[in-house]
């Protein structure tokens, strides 16, 4: 038994490729241990569709469990595509709040003249087209939670609105005189550096610290390989659900595929990939060669899938296209899928392909695709 042990060890040592396939198998095998199983998920932050029982990931759900303790500010910081929404939506599941709303505002996803009506709201008349008085983000997350995404392209006139409101609980309507009092939690998440942001003056330094009370750190897709197979096969259930595709499964030559991948673009990357690889597959069973050709929009897939978010789309529409173009229901079921996952929210949809908004409109106007439609399967 030694003399075994001492051969597994040297094979190893000299051969570490080998344990990191062993290592891919035993997770998928893990992972994929039953139909029920493979989209399950345990009593705690994974509900929310955080996904990961890895050590990074172990400790990101501690923390998200001490920070639903308080009502203190939080800070979510990872790069694009980690999940921070879904970080700052387990917080609000598990707070005292959990009973009012959660109110998700994208800060970099606003016009900038339109960010402080969209936060505060505004009094009839207070501009043109203001024709009647409407309340703003952070009034409708009173008893709740406010998440503000991509907190770092705030522009710096409204940091002061913000830190205002964050440090008495009061807000004032645009064009509006009263003073009124709003109770919410409030997470703000970003991907860019604030402290550098701070010393660079594109931020201040007294809302950096008003929000940065206490601090989430979602950890990029290739900090946690261990969690990829478990994350394949879970959005391959739900992706396939979605679309209703019928039953999918991801081969073991898939799996070791997926986990040879950088992911750049993240867990948001993954599901686009896996998204595109289901449309396009005929079989049941997905093997590395019916992925590959998805990531980040390369290769040689005939053109046929929607760009993959955070990279520039490879034609003039934003859809990357091969000499003959997209089948048009092709990327139309790309588009619907898109959209049903994001309820309708275009802003989304367009980051989860990888288009701009306008790309979308003009593609749900190809395909006579309506958000309502989307969201009711027609």
């Amino acid at each position: 038994m030694d003399r075994l042990a001492d051969l597994v060890l040297t094979v190893v040592h000299e051969h570490p490729a080998v344990l990191t396939t062993v290592e891919a198998h035993l997770a998928a095998a893990t992972a994929g241990s039953g139909a029920a199983d493979a989209h399950a998920a345990p009593d705690g932050p994974e509900d929310a569709h955080m996904v990961g029982s890895g050590p990074a990931m172990r400790q990101v759900f501690d923390t998200i469990r001490r920070c639903a303790r308080c009502d203190a500010p939080v800070l979510v910081t990872g790069e694009s595509g980690t999940g921070k929404e879904l970080a700052a939506l387990a917080i609000h599941e598990r707070s005292a709040a959990a009973e009012g709303p959660f109110v998700a505002v994208n800060c970099g996803g606003l016009p900038s003249e339109l960010v402080s009506a969209e936060l505060f709201g505004h009094e009839k008349g207070a501009f043109t087209g203001a024709v009647s008085q409407r309340i703003g983000r952070v009034e409708e997350a009173n008893g709740g939670t406010l998440f503000l995404d991509e907190i770092g392209d705030l522009p710096l006139d409204l940091q002061a609105h913000l830190l205002r409101f964050l440090q008495n609980g009061v807000i004032q309507r645009v064009g509006g005189n009263s003073s009124i009092r709003v109770d919410c939690r409030v997470v703000a998440a970003t991907n860019v550096d604030l402290e550098r942001a701070v010393a660079e003056g594109r931020f201040r330094e007294d809302l950096f610290y008003r929000l940065d009370v206490l601090r989430i750190c979602i950890p990029a897709l290739r900090e946690r390989p261990e969690d990829i197979p478990q994350l394949a096969r879970y959005f391959t259930d739900r992706l396939a659900r979605e679309m209703q595709l019928g039953e999918r499964h991801l081969a073991p030559d898939a799996v070791d595929a997926l986990m040879q991948h950088t992911w750049p673009g993240n867990v948001r990357e993954l599901i686009s990939t896996l998204r595109r690889a289901l449309v396009m597959a005929d079989a049941q069973t997905l093997h590395a060669e019916d992925i590959q050709p998805y990531w980040n929009g390369t290769g040689n897939g005939g053109g046929r899938s929607l760009g993959a978010p955070g990279h520039a789309a490879a034609s003039g529409n934003g859809v990357a296209a091969g000499a003959d173009g997209p089948p048009p229901t092709d990327e139309a079921a790309c588009l619907q899928a898109a959209l049903a996952e994001t309820g309708g929210n275009v802003t989304r949809t367009a980051e989860r392909l990888g288009v701009s908004r306008v790309t979308v409109y003009k593609l749900m106007r190809r395909h006579n695709v309506s958000r309502a439609g989307a969201m009711n399967g027609s």
